[in-house]
Order: C-alpha cells, then sequence, then structure tokens
C-alpha cells in the first residue's frame, strides 16, 4: 500500500542513512564555479556526469544539455512526462557556484569536501544551490519509488551561470519554450526567515545598479593652494547622494518609491519573524523607511544602497582636491515600481537640485522584479501540504528580499512561481565557511516529498 507517509519515510531513511550527506559531497566535490573562466570545464561536468544521469537513473528524465545563447555557461534540459491530461511542474536549480575564495575559510575546512560539525554541513554549494536543488531532486524520486509515478509531468532546467547574473537565460527562455512551459514552478534558493521555520516565497525583488561620477577637471590640485577656490567633487558627490537618500537610510524622491503597500501583504508580513541566526547583525529598527516593520521595509519596500565610493586615493591621501568622484550605487525594488524609470528620475532630480554636473549610467543590466499573487490556487496548495507535514503554517513572503531570475518564469514563460528555501540567513553565503543546517536539509526533504506527493494526488 503507497503512501504520502511512505514518501516522507523514504526521504527520511534517505537522510538518517547518510546517502543524501554522499551524494551532497559528490556534488559540493565539483568546483562548479561560474566566476572563474577556467573552471568552464567543471560546469559542463557536473551537468553531464552528475545531474543529467542522476536524473536518468532515480526519475526516468530524458535529458540533454545545451549551449548557453550567450557565450557563458551551459544549461540543461529534462522531462519525464506522464500523461496529456496531467499537469506540469517545472523544478528549477542553478548548478554553478561563487568562487572557492579557498584561503579564506576557516582551518580545518575546504571549500570543495563537506565537513559536518554538529548541525552545520560546510563547504561550497551546501546553501546555494547544490543543496537546495538535490533536496528536491531526492523529494521527486522518493515519490516515484513509493507510488510509482509522480502523478504528473515533469519539466526540469538547470543552468550554471546564475552567479552570473544568469546571463543568457533569459533568451534561453525563449528559445525553448515550447519545452519549458508549465502549470506551475516549484523551486528552491535562498533563505528562510528563521531556521526553524519552514517558508514560501512567491517572487522577488529587483534590482538596478547604477554609479553616480563627477569629472571635475584633470588632476588633483594643492589643497592649501586651491581650497575655496574650486569646487570639490567628492563634497558634491556625497550632498547629491544625501538629497537621494537621507542619513537614516530613508528615500527622498518619490519616484524611487513603490505603490502602497496592499493590506493582503501586510497581513502575510506580520506572521514572520526575522532570524538571521546567532552570527547575523543586530536590526536596526529606526533605519529606512518610516511608518513600516522591519519586514515590510525588507520584503515589501524600495531600498538604496550605496556599495563603494572613491575620490583620491583613500589608501595613501595627500593633500590635494580630487579630481574627480564616484560612487556605486543599488536599488532594490518590489514588483509595480516603475524601475525602467529609475535612472532618468534621478538625473532630472540631481539637476532640479543643482548637481547637473553628476553623471548617471548603468552598471549591468536591471533584474525585473516580481511577485506571484497571494490568492493564486498554487499558492494555497503548498500552504496545505506543508501545515499537513509539518504541523504548522508555513512563512509566506510575497518577495525575497534579495532578486533572482524569477522574471524567466513569470514574464517569458508565463507561469505561477513556488520558491520553497532550504536554507537560512546566518549560511554565509557567498562567503567563506558557507554551510547548510542539517535540520533544515532534513526538514526540507520531507516537506518537498508531501508536497510533491500532493501535487500528483490532487492530479
Amino acid at each position: 500500500m503507497t503512501s504520502r507517509s511512505g514518501a516522507i519515510g523514504r526521504v527520511e531513511q534517505a537522510f538518517d542513512s547518510g546517502a543524501f550527506l554522499d551524494l551532497l559531497k559528490r556534488r559540493v566535490e565539483i568546483p562548479s564555479t561560474s566566476q572563474e573562466p577556467e573552471r568552464a570545464a567543471d560546469l559542463e561536468r557536473y551537468l553531464t556526469e552528475d545531474i543529467g544521469p542522476s536524473l536518468a537513473a532515480d526519475l526516468g528524465v530524458a535529458w540533454e544539455v545545451l549551449p548557453n545563447p550567450e557565450a557563458a555557461g551551459p544549461l540543461l534540459i529534462g522531462e519525464r512526462h506522464e500523461g496529456d491530461g496531467l499537469p506540469t511542474v517545472l523544478v528549477y536549480g542553478h548548478g554553478d557556484t561563487v568562487r572557492g575564495q579557498d584561503e579564506a575559510w576557516r582551518e580545518g575546512l575546504k571549500p570543495w569536501t563537506i565537513t559536518v560539525e554538529g548541525d552545520r554541513w560546510y563547504g561550497r554549494g551546501t546553501a546555494d544551490n547544490k543543496g537546495q536543488h538535490t533536496i528536491n531532486f531526492t523529494a521527486l524520486a522518493a515519490v516515484l519509488a513509493e507510488r510509482g509515478a509522480l502523478g504528473f509531468n515533469l519539466r526540469v532546467l538547470v543552468e550554471t551561470g546564475e552567479e552570473m547574473g544568469s546571463k543568457g537565460l533569459r533568451a534561453f527562455a525563449e528559445a525553448h519554450k515550447d519545452r519549458l512551459t508549465a502549470d506551475v514552478l516549484i523551486a528552491s534558493d535562498g533563505p528562510r526567515v528563521s531556521a526553524d521555520r519552514p517558508t514560501i516565497f512567491l517572487g522577488s525583488r529587483g534590482n538596478t545598479n547604477f554609479s553616480l561620477t563627477i569629472n571635475a577637471r584633470e588632476g588633483a590640485h594643492h589643497s592649501g593652494n586651491w581650497g575655496g577656490l574650486i569646487s570639490n567633487p567628492a563634497i558634491q558627490l556625497v550632498n547629491a547622494i544625501s538629497t537621494l537618500i537621507d542619513g537614516r537610510g530613508r528615500l527622498q524622491v518619490e519616484g524611487l518609491k513603490p505603490p502602497p503597500i496592499s493590506n493582503a501583504v501586510r497581513a502575510a508580513l506580520a506572521d514572520l519573524e526575522v532570524d538571521g541566526g546567532p552570527d547575523a547583525p543586530e536590526i536596526e529598527r529606526d533605519w529606512g523607511a518610516p511608518g513600516l516593520t522591519p519586514n515590510e521595509r525588507v520584503f515589501a519596500w524600495n531600498t538604496l544602497e550605496i556599495l563603494a565610493m572613491e575620490a583620491g586615493n583613500p589608501k595613501a591621501p595627500v593633500n590635494a582636491i580630487p579630481a574627480s568622484a564616484s560612487a556605486v550605487c543599488q536599488i532594490r525594488f518590489v514588483a509595480g515600481s516603475d524601475h525602467e524609470s529609475f535612472l532618468d528620475i534621478i538625473r532630472e532630480h540631481l539637476k532640479a537640485e543643482g548637481f547637473g554636473m553628476v553623471e548617471v549610467a548603468p552598471t549591468r543590466g536591471a533584474m525585473a522584479a516580481t511577485r506571484t499573487s497571494l490568492d493564486n490556487p498554487w499558492v494555497g496548495r503548498a500552504v496545505k501540504s506543508f501545515a499537513a507535514t509539518t504541523g504548522r503554517a508555513p512563512a509566506i513572503l510575497p518577495s525575497l528580499g534579495g532578486s533572482i531570475p524569477n522574471d524567466v518564469f513569470t514574464d517569458i514563460l508565463g507561469m505561477p512561481t513556488i520558491w520553497v528555501p532550504h536554507s537560512y540567513a546566518g549560511c554565509s553565503q557567498h562567503a567563506p565557511d558557507e554551510h547548510a543546517l542539517g535540520s533544515i536539509l532534513r526538514s526540507g526533504l520531507r516537506i518537498m516529498a508531501g508536497f510533491y506527493w500532493d501535487v500528483g494526488a490532487a492530479a
């Protein structure tokens, strides 16, 4: 007699026996970082020697690795078709990681080897994203083994360039719509709101990166001879930026703010308690937009950050007025913001404030903001399934605070998106000592096995 509890029992056995750890060790050992050109062969190897054969053996997926249309990392497409009248689920993951930063890890740890210390599984990709998509594929395999069928059609997309901005992914999706279109995306990335609270997020904030530069003149000039006679571009630039955002992190330009937060979004966020773990910085409740909760500021509002600034030579300053000053800035924005006009709005605002000398230029392509509606039926199905597995309603984030290429699925492929993160905010993602928590990995396996079972049962 097959059962939901049987599928969950299978993933528990995979974790408790060490089989899941062995599988993840094998994947972490492949140094598939997309940020180092010399690792290009490892990107290909991760897909062709590991993910593809595993999908075929465990899920009966027919797979193919295809070149990136923009000369970046390759992509894998896979499919298991069970019936024309069944719903289709697309599962996404990314097999690339950031640089290993080998020499910066704590003594006894290495990026391309998993080291288990208590609940922490150290290794590059354990949290982002190898551990997360390995959970989903393992859960799918458990459902198939228990039921003999998934109960739905499965499509798979694994890219190897997410840590480089998913270069080529949008063009790839356009070119292969017929092989990627589905009724829903179910994928995993990012952190839970807290380690012990299963989480669903329905989209992400977008981002726009841009530079602000003042080139005042050729060469620096002695501050004793010329101070008070010529403008200082560094002083001008900091004052220009202060008209965009004040000393308490509050946006000063209406055109950079999002639409008002809806009651539905406020209600969803009111139930959350964000916890980044013991190593996380303390939340500063008087920073950012006034009248909003910390949750609303990071998940439902727009923020402007200065990422870097330079004038003169900070490491070896001299007594001279610098010739130029520059800053690299970023706006994180939620769905509904007029992000395509942001740079024009900033130019016009600075000109009106007397800072027309500031050059405003994009530094890389923008990533769009997305959000699946809270009342979408797939959201309700996920919430009901998670509660059945854990005995507790999951946290629901309308938008992840960070940015992911979710617009590929919502805008190009036209499907609702259910993201189920299997990490936590203190995981040191993108930094030395990256780790996943074993407790979250086991919990994630149980949740996903139950969810996939329920999707097939409903179909």
